[in-house]
This record gives structure tokens, C-alpha cells and sequence, in this order.
């Protein structure tokens, strides 16, 4: 047998395994906001510096009508007010971000990974029941 082949063989099974072993004792888990970070259900300590995952969206709007008043309107040169009825056609927007770290408020429930042998940690999403 060609022994570089038999050496590449070895390697690529040690690195399979090395890089198995390293996300399998990774699961996501719940945790609660704290005033001072982030408490896992599983782990002792609070992470007060975590990480948020940032996601990208394509936003679908149903077309639908909202009640409001409007001021600020000019018809020729005379201001207009009055309340009235604005209506939007279905539409598509892409790329927007969903920006739910500022949402995240104390006693929250959040799903997250812990990484970094459990000193930090990637917030996925707000979980609610």
C-alpha cells in the first residue's frame, strides 16, 4: 500500500473525529436575561459579554388599511389635516434585519449555543410559550 496514502487516509479519519467531538458536546439550550447578562439553564455563571445572531429577512406585507390622522399637507399652498384611511398594496421587501437584541429585557427565555467551552455563548432567538 502507498504510505501516503495510508498517512492521508489516518489523517483525514483523526480530523473527522476531532471535528465531531468538537460540536457534539454543543447543544442548543435554553437560558434566561439577566440584568447583567445571560444565564444558561445548564451552566453556573452568567456571560455578561454574549453574542446575538444577526438575521437577514425577506419581509412579506399582506395588503391591508390603517386609520390615521394626517397633518403637515399642503394642497397648493394651503395646509391640509384630517383623519382618514391609508391603504397599502401587498408587497415584498428584501434584506431587512431583524434586530431583536434591544428587544431582550430581563427574565426573557432565549435559545442559545454555548461555545467556547461554555465562556460565551450565541443567542439565537426569543423563545416564548
Amino acid at each position: 500500500m502507498n504510505p501516503y496514502k495510508k498517512l492521508a487516509t489516518l489523517l483525514d479519519s483523526r480530523m473527522s473525529g476531532h471535528a465531531a467531538s468538537a460540536v457534539s458536546g454543543l447543544p442548543a439550550e435554553l437560558g434566561t436575561m439577566t440584568a447583567g447578562g445571560l444565564k444558561l439553564d445548564r451552566f453556573k455563571h452568567e456571560i455578561a459579554d454574549y453574542y446575538v445572531a444577526d438575521w437577514m429577512a425577506k419581509l412579506h406585507l399582506p395588503s391591508f388599511a390603517l386609520a390615521g390622522t394626517v397633518s403637515g399637507l399642503t394642497s397648493g399652498s394651503v395646509p391640509v389635516a384630517g383623519q382618514g384611511t391609508f391603504a397599502f398594496s401587498e408587497s415584498e421587501i428584501e434584506d431587512v434585519r431583524m434586530e431583536f437584541q434591544h428587544g431582550l429585557k430581563p427574565g426573557d427565555r432565549v435559545l442559545a449555543i454555548p461555545i467556547d467551552d461554555g465562556n460565551d455563548a450565541v443567542i439565537l432567538c426569543k423563545v416564548v410559550k
